[in-house]
């Protein structure tokens, strides 16, 4: 099953101690390789490695995807909240050196210097850490449920539209075996008569032999079947892709160079032009099943 890159999953619960509510949104958008960013109160900065290590356990392998984690503290136990002196001392210095320069009203106040959180230092317990790190697992855990199950859904329908498109190719390759097959076989006789025209006014007779070979050599250089062969093989391979239970964006764009590669070749060996307009609507497909493949995880 193929996923997209594209998708959003979000969770909200309280901790089963009731002292905090957690909020997980995870979203994603196309991208080569995985690149995952973590947003989350400062005061829980040492948790975004283990949310970026979870994710990947997860399966999410590419794609640029945002991570949001808010927590809204219900009741706070077990924090010791400390003044950093010297940050303060330098600030408050500053503060004033300030007032005095530009002759600003002296509003220095309590409360106006403690919006400044640098100045204080939050210690949690060291048992906490774990803790911390369990009730934002639980709600990450069910955001990124919801974030798969939307990969996987919108992965289903571009399985469905690039499937489409490939029985299209499939369908045209199919008419360009038979143009081929008919060029060649008609080979011989265009070719005699092309030659008849040609020396009509001189009496010169040509070996039914040479025109024979002649037309073999054609046969030879005009023949795409081994072409057609590798297509078809190709075909095989992308609906085997399609239906893996792997990632299998980087497989899926490889595997279409490959059949664009093997129409540039069929286009270069005929010189039919229903067959050149056939070739221009096939890699019209490929490029709408490439735009497509650019979001597959």
């Amino acid at each position: 099953m193929i996923r997209s890159m594209t998708a959003f999953g979000r969770h909200r619960a309280p901790t089963e101690r009731g002292d905090r509510d957690i909020t997980a949104e995870i979203k994603s958008v196309n991208n080569r390789f995985l690149d995952c960013s973590v947003k989350l109160p400062r005061s829980y900065g040492y948790l975004e490695e283990k949310i970026k290590s979870y994710v990947s356990e997860r399966g999410i392998t590419r794609g640029k995807v945002d991570i949001y984690i808010g927590i809204d503290v219900i009741e706070e136990t077990g924090v010791e909240v400390t003044l950093d002196r010297a940050a303060a001392e330098t600030y408050i210095a500053s503060l004033k050196a300030l007032r005095d320069e530009f002759g600003l009203a002296d509003d220095i106040s309590v409360m106006s210097v403690a919006q400044n959180r640098d100045l204080f230092r939050t210690k949690r317990p060291e048992e906490d850490v774990e803790r911390d790190w369990q009730d934002v697992k639980a709600v990450l855990a069910l955001a990124v449920d919801k974030f798969i199950e939307a990969r996987e859904r919108e992965g289903v329908a571009l399985g469905r539209d690039i499937t489409a498109k490939i029985e299209n190719i499939k369908a045209l390759a199919s008419r360009i075996k038979v143009l081929s097959e008919d060029d060649i076989a008609k080979y011989p006789a265009k070719l005699e008569n092309r030659i008849k025209q040609l020396l009509s006014d001189f009496d010169v007779e040509i070996a039914e032999q040479r025109i024979l070979t002649e037309a073999a050599v054609f046969a030879d250089k005009a023949s795409i079947d081994e072409e057609l062969v590798r297509l078809s093989s190709h075909f095989e391979a992308f609906a085997e892709i399609l239906d893996s239970p792997e990632n299998s964006g980087r497989k899926l764009d490889f595997l279409l160079q490959e059949i664009n590669r093997e129409s540039n070749t069929i286009a270069s060996k005929s010189a039919n032009i229903e067959i050149a307009r056939i070739v221009v609507d096939i890699k019209a497909e490929l490029e709408k099943i490439r735009e497509q493949i650019q979001n597959i995880e």
